[in-house]
């Protein structure tokens, strides 16, 4: 019997052990169930929240969506009375790091706008960055609105030459920073775009004696200004650009304040040169380059070195990439040859 003691106090004890386990579940089944019972709506939330993110399709999962404080005006932290407006209606491949960059560069306070076609704004809006921006009021993406189309630039200079334009869409803004997708403000510029705030219109020039600053790429405007020569002057289409057409006339305004060259003072370089300039406008993405700015390989190194975000909007070529005989400014031993050929022959 003593040898059957201890089996029988080891099979009590089994059985006591068991018992409790199965005691200590239900009470956790029941209290989970009190729990369930008093957060209805909390259970109700998380199994939808769960629901919707198993249904979502792909395309929608990182979309930013939704009011994040509903009686609050996101736009409201900006001032409204500057924008920034870009108007691009190819995809292009750089818009995107070029938009954003903008925004980093341009004062923190300022809008900004993108007009574009569906297929450049869907380009636009792939970005999660995008995306927040518009949600937190940073940015406002829109297809060209009617009656107005992105057919080609004359149709883009008869929106910004027609007041229902600055009256609809730009409601309370006063200074306009205009670029287009070949023009980049440079992160090394000691100066602030809110320090030319005082001019009426600022720009580029195109000539040393240029007093209208007609280079409208990259350009700093007034829109009041704008409005008071629409007021009284109709731009006939298919005729000069915008830019050139609205300068031609500011200088008429009498105490109008204009930047330009010929006052040793202009926004951006695009034909005329200006030491550590707040940004570059490169006519056609670097395709139409001024040689005054940009012939000499030694400012060219200086330019890239102060402004390396040129090289997101224009094409650019590996320095290994050129002929033996190049000269680094256009001009190969070869062509230099043809051309004495010519003179000769002459």
């Amino acid at each position: 019997m003593s040898m059957g003691h201890p089996r029988l106090g080891s099979l009590g004890s089994s059985v006591f052990i068991l018992n409790r386990t199965k005691i200590l579940a239900v009470l956790s089944l029941i209290l989970t169930w009190i729990i369930a019972q008093y957060l209805p709506i909390h259970g109700q939330s998380v199994r939808d929240t769960v629901l919707t993110n198993v249904n979502d399709s792909p395309e929608n999962i990182t979309a930013v969506s939704g009011a994040w404080h509903p009686e609050h005006d996101a736009k409201a932290q900006f001032n409204s009375s500057r924008l920034a407006l870009i108007i691009e209606g190819r995809p292009l491949r750089h818009l995107l790091p070029q938009l954003l960059h903008m925004m980093y560069v341009v004062p923190a306070d300022w809008r900004f706008m993108f007009i574009g076609s569906n297929q450049s704004v869907t380009s636009v809006r792939r970005s999660f960055a995008t995306q927040f921006h518009e949600q937190n009021g940073k940015l406002d993406v829109l297809v060209m609105p009617e009656p107005w189309n992105l057919g080609d630039k004359e149709h883009v200079y008869r929106m910004l030459t027609d007041m229902r334009f600055y009256d609809e869409f730009l409601p309370g803004v006063e200074h306009l920073l205009q670029f287009e997708s070949d023009s980049i403000m440079c992160a090394n510029s000691a100066d602030s775009l809110n320090d030319w705030l005082e001019y009426d219109w600022a720009a580029a020039s195109r000539t040393l004696d240029d007093r209208y600053a007609t280079n409208g790429g990259l350009s700093l405007r007034r829109v009041k200004t704008i409005k008071q020569i629409l007021g009284s002057n109709k731009r006939q289409n298919d005729t000069e650009p915008e830019d050139q057409w609205f300068t031609e006339r500011v200088v008429d305004i009498p105490g109008a304040n204009i930047a330009n060259a010929k006052h040793l003072k202009q926004l951006s370089v695009g034909d005329i040169w200006r030491e550590r300039p707040l940004g570059f406008h490169v006519r056609d993405g670097g395709q139409q380059l001024a040689d005054a700015v940009w012939k000499d390989p030694k400012r060219r190194r200086a330019i890239f070195d102060y402004c390396p975000e040129l090289a997101m909007i224009m094409p650019m070529k590996l320095e290994r990439e050129r002929c033996a005989s190049d000269n680094k400014e256009g001009i190969t031993d070869s062509a230099i040859w043809a051309d004495n050929g010519d003179r000769r022959s002459r």
